[in-house]
């Protein structure tokens, strides 16, 4: 076991980061880094109050020598280098000593540990940078540390900690990266009494992704493996299938170490390009090993960032083994009877429709029936003269022949000019009497809804107008508190990863005030009881986790409202109407009637018109009626 000693002024000099304790979470992961590298083959960690008062880890590992405790905690105290030469060839996680001295001067610190070789162990009190005990104490082989209220002695530093739930999510993530990358070491994660997860140790990655992703993204991952010289790539890609809507689930290890790496997501997501639709991401954990003298780790005080010797190769090798990877795998999802099976069975298990679910599905089999295809028989036309156009019926095609020139054609609309956005408020269009003028031509590319008003032709976006009355509506009930949901039976089962959670605790009021209720169902799974009704029928389990991955992405740096009103026009978005959907002249008339009575009917959550339109006299200029 190598000895603790200070580090010479020239490596000072060189490796010194400044480093300061941000939060609970940089203690954890400090304090966690050298349990492994003290050879821990368990590790426990605990906290409370998202471990702002209280945090405590338990290794098994090597322990310190009673002589060597007080020397710990002294700045650039280390056992694993003597020189900056060492940097080249260095293994372990921790490198500068600066840690334990960085601790313990913004927090109360007690250690307890034991070496193996000696009869009784040492405890260290240590508070603000200052001693407060040094006794013996009967303990069993390893380290024990507990720090507590972090940031007692500097009130201006812990205003700036965030609530224990994101500070809990940020411990979580954590201690998830370090489980993954080391599965030989046995991990238990506890918070506020309750266990979050824990991994048996036996080395098989696969089973650490199990403990914290779950059965559904265990059970869809493609093994990968591929040495080259000075570098080699393991782990799990992810299949296409679960792919995710943001970069958290992308995790890569250099060495063991944990990192983020703009060069390497890249690399990776090319690797996927073919098998994912844009802005969709992919879930995998590579382990890379890269000969120490090819990467520099002295980058970043956090130790989360590397600078590779040679960014091209690595680049490509990570690009190819992948897509290599993925394509010896056949990438169709399988559709299994089983799951038909459940589902038939939670169907009989339904006695029948809730009250509001039969009035729907009256409306449908009524709506079915009266249903009149949108045919260029159906379709009024407009003859175009410089009196008031005279409104004709559809031309059978023996008077398709015949019917005057200047009468257009719904579907052979040209509009392929400069069309403006309509402003609806100088036309005062939002009033009964406004819609009695609408007259309705027909639906064009099974998207657009092409109508007149007076000598405008109005061109309407079906999904765009259809989104924004949900999103208004949703936005409604928030204010209101006028909450309509639908049960779900059975329930949603999801497995949340730390971060996850913690996010979902923090927005839960919001999500409860939109009609989603959940509870826990052991370990990191929730069940999904309720959604809002606006988004039943749809792929529920997908629309909750895109918004909340998109949530877990924008972190806090928004305004909670705001972030959470972004949120509701993705779902606005998929609860709407879809383009290239055929709707009834009914339909589309009570879209419109719904959309005039907003404030703001022209835009769509995302900023996209709803309406435009065209004048009767850009029409006959275009026309040659007017030169």
């Amino acid at each position: 076991m190598a000895s603790i000693e200070l580090l010479n002024e020239e490596t000072i000099d060189k490796i010194a980061a400044g480093e300061v304790v941000e939060r609970p979470a940089s203690i954890v992961k400090e304090l966690v880094e050298n349990a492994i590298d003290a050879n821990a083959t368990s590790i426990t960690v605990e906290i409370k109050d998202g471990g702002i008062s209280f945090i405590r880890i338990t290794d098994n590992g090597n322990g310190i020598r009673k002589d060597e405790v007080k020397k710990a905690f002294f700045r650039h105290a280390t056992s694993k280098l003597r020189s900056v030469s060492d940097l080249e060839t260095l293994k372990s996680l921790g490198f500068r000593g600066e840690a334990l001295s960085s601790i313990a001067a913004v927090s109360q610190v007690e250690m307890m540990t034991k070496t193996a070789d000696e009869l009784i162990g040492t405890r260290y009190v240590i508070e603000g940078a200052i001693e407060k005990e040094f006794s013996e104490i009967g303990i069993p082989g390893g380290t024990t540390i507990i720090v507590r209220n972090i940031f007692f002695n500097t009130p201006a530093r812990r205003k700036f900690l965030k609530s224990s739930q994101t500070e809990a999510g940020y411990i979580s993530d954590i201690c998830e990266h370090l489980a993954l990358s080391s599965p030989h070491i046995a991990f238990k994660f506890i918070s506020a009494g309750q266990l979050k997860f824990n991994t048996s140790g036996d080395g098989d990655l696969k089973e650490v992704i199990y403990r914290i992703y779950g059965k559904e993204i265990a059970s869809q991952l493609v093994p990968i493996s591929r040495d080259s010289k000075d570098i080699s790539i393991s782990g799990y890609l992810g299949k296409p299938v679960i792919n995710r809507s943001t970069r958290n689930f992308e995790k890569f290890f250099v060495n063991k170490r944990f990192i983020k790496s703009n060069l390497l997501s890249n690399s990776a997501e090319l690797g996927y390009k073919q098998y994912l639709m844009q802005h969709k991401f992919p879930f995998f954990v590579l382990d890379i090993n890269i000969n120490t003298a090819s990467l520099d780790v002295n980058v970043h005080p956090t130790k989360m960032e590397v600078k590779f010797n040679n960014e091209e190769f690595i680049a490509d090798f990570i690009e190819t083994s992948i897509e290599s990877a993925l394509r010896v795998n056949e990438m169709i999802p399988d559709v299994l009877l089983e799951e038909e099976k459940k589902k038939q069975e939670e169907k009989s298990r339904i006695k029948g429709p809730e009250p509001f679910e039969t009035a729907r599905i009256l409306a449908e089999q009524i709506s079915s029936e009266v249903k009149t295809e949108v045919r260029p028989e159906n379709i009024s036309y407009e003859v175009l003269t410089e009196s008031k156009p005279a409104k004709l019926i559809g031309f059978s095609e023996e008077e398709e022949e015949k019917k005057p020139s200047n009468v257009i054609k719904a579907h052979d609309v040209v509009y392929a000019t400069n069309p403006i956005q309509m402003n609806l408020f100088d036309d005062k269009l939002i009033s009964q009497e406004a819609l009695s003028k609408y007259k309705i031509i027909g639906q064009l590319f099974g998207t657009y809804w092409l109508f007149t008003y007076d000598d405008k032709l109005l061109i309407m976006d079906q999904h765009a107008a259809h989104e924004k009355i949900k999103y208004e509506s949703i936005i409604k009930r928030l204010k209101t508190s006028e909450v309509n949901r639908q049960q779900l039976d059975p329930p949603i089962i999801l497995t949340l990863a730390g971060n996850e959670r913690s996010t979902l605790d923090r927005f839960a009021e919001s999500f409860n005030a939109i009609g989603y209720e959940y509870e826990d169902f052991g370990g990191g799974e929730i069940a999904i009881r309720t959604v809002p009704l606006d988004l039943y029928g749809l792929n529920e389990k997908e629309v909750f986790m895109e918004v909340l991955d998109e949530l877990v992405e924008l972190g806090s740096t928004r305004a909670v409202p705001e972030v959470f009103n972004d949120r509701i026009a993705t779902m606005a978005c998929k609860a709407a109407v879809k383009g290239n959907t055929e709707m009834t002249v009914e339909g589309v008339e009570a879209l419109l009637k719904e959309l005039m009575t907003l404030e703001n009917p022209y835009n769509c959550p995302h900023g996209r018109p709803t309406v435009i339109t065209m004048s009767k006299y850009e029409l006959d200029k275009k026309f040659k009626r007017i030169v």
